[in-house]
């Protein structure tokens, strides 16, 4: 009798050939778009007997939906999103071709190895199995392959939401990427930080309007003096910590495992005794802002009539009309404002059957797991999905050696995922579709 592969077996190879095919995404539409990727997961779900929607929100640009019927079908349904675009990578600069999916040193290496094609080919591997083997899960599982996550999700999540919401009906609860990776502890044992949080987006675009002369005359209504005097407040502006449940949380449970003192009053204080993390930790204790572009002017000497600038501003959940209320003090009159980008930032409760059944699974294969959750400082998917009234949470399992940096990992160069870690997620990915 032939012998039927496992998630095990599979989950290697389905990330190799993921990351083969190149889904760059640089944000213009420029890109080869997620079509072929799209197609791949399609044909992988259709060769176990799950028919799969692909979905194209623009010419290339394309996601997949499927829908497995689990054994109660009037429970509420969950989702499992992952997405199929990559940011791009320069071949020069990385020890190995990111498009290669080599295995080497025991980590598969490529662009998206862990930002996500990991995770897409861990719920692949999975649901191959459960599906070839009969096994259906408790409840309604929705799968999502997504197009365009790393620019925000207009040409996947958001359109998919706004566009073709009935094919989420039932789902109250997601689960997709950032969460669920290990941090070594005092004692060996492992932190599991679990996404339960993220900050809000406001990437904004400021105008400083005045009146164009000559660069040799006097000028006080000049627009580019308004504009780097706002940009320099701005920059230079520090916001005071604030603590939102889910950060406090995360700093009591990981001060206990590294036998520190955590102090409510001065929270910065322990960052440094806590870890790698600590910078990533660090930025979600308050709200940031930094300018990241100026434009103006043609020629030396002539004064513009406008010049602009942006700025990457990131937001605590419940505090955003604070947020902007000091952003436009710091603007003053002179300098307008508008979006290059805006999403919420969402909060969830750590707690209930889901975050028990992820808890549970991950000490099912890790006996000193220590599950902890975490506040993102960058955003996901899980903003457009939320708007369905989704309860968002970041699990995509990892065990990870103590000297891989896996943060640095995410947009960086020479990204890899340990084989072991691939193995050890889809174990754990197995044991919480049985209890989710």
């Amino acid at each position: 009798m032939a012998h039927r592969p496992t998630a095990e077996d599979e989950v290697v190879r389905l990330c190799q050939e993921l990351i083969r095919i190149d889904t760059s995404n640089p944000g213009d539409n420029s890109g080869p778009g997620e079509r072929a990727a799209a197609e791949y997961v399609a044909a992988a779900l259709d060769e176990v007997g799950l028919e799969a929607k692909i979905l194209e929100s623009h010419p290339g640009r394309a996601s997949v939906v499927a829908r497995i019927e689990g054994e109660d079908s009037s429970r509420d349904a969950l989702l499992l999103h992952g997405h199929l675009d990559v940011v791009p990578a320069k071949k020069e600069d990385w020890s190995r071709d990111p498009f290669g999916g080599e295995i080497a040193d025991g980590c598969v290496w490529g662009r998206g190895a862990v930002d996500m094609k990991d995770m897409d080919a861990m719920m692949l591997a999975v649901v191959r199995q459960r599906l070839r083997e009969g096994r259906r899960p408790p409840r309604d599982i929705v799968l999502a392959f997504l197009a365009d996550e790393e620019a925000g999700g207009k040409y996947g999540a958001q359109w998919l939401v706004e566009e073709h919401p009935e094919l989420f009906d039932g789902c109250t609860e997601a689960v997709g990427e950032v969460g669920g990776f290990s941090l070594t502890v005092p004692g060996d044992k492992r932190m599991y930080l679990i996404e339960a949080a993220e900050k809000g987006i406001a990437w904004m675009n400021l105008t400083a309007t005045g009146t164009a002369g000559h660069g040799s005359m006097v000028h006080p209504d000049n627009a580019v003096t308004a504009v780097a005097a706002a940009v320099a407040r701005l920059g230079a502006h520090e916001f005071p910590v604030q603590m939102t449940k889910t950060v406090r949380a995360f700093l009591e449970r990981a001060c206990m495992a590294y036998g520190v003192e955590f102090d409510p009053r001065d929270p910065e204080a322990c960052l440094e005794k806590i870890g790698p993390l600590a910078r990533m930790i660090g930025a979600t204790l308050r709200h940031t802002l930094n300018p990241t572009r100026l434009d103006a002017g043609y020629k030396t000497n002539v004064i513009p009539q406008t010049a602009t600038a942006q700025v990457d501003g990131r937001y605590l959940p419940g505090y955003e009309a604070e947020f902007f209320s000091v952003v436009d003090e710091l603007l003053g009159p002179d300098v307008k404002r508008d979006f290059v980008y805006n999403d919420q930032a969402l909060e969830v409760e750590y707690e209930g059957a889901l975050v028990a059944a992820m808890e549970r699974a991950l000490l099912s294969e890790d006996e000193g797991a220590l599950p902890v959750p975490y506040c993102l400082s960058g955003g996901t998917d899980a903003k457009h999905f939320a708007k369905l009234g989704m309860r968002c949470y970041g699990f995509a399992p990892l065990r990870l050696p103590p000297e891989l940096d896996f943060s640095g990992m995410f947009h960086g160069i020479d990204e890899r995922v340990p084989v072991d870690g691939l193995r050890f997620g889809v174990r754990v990915l197995e044991h919480f579709l049985d209890h989710a």
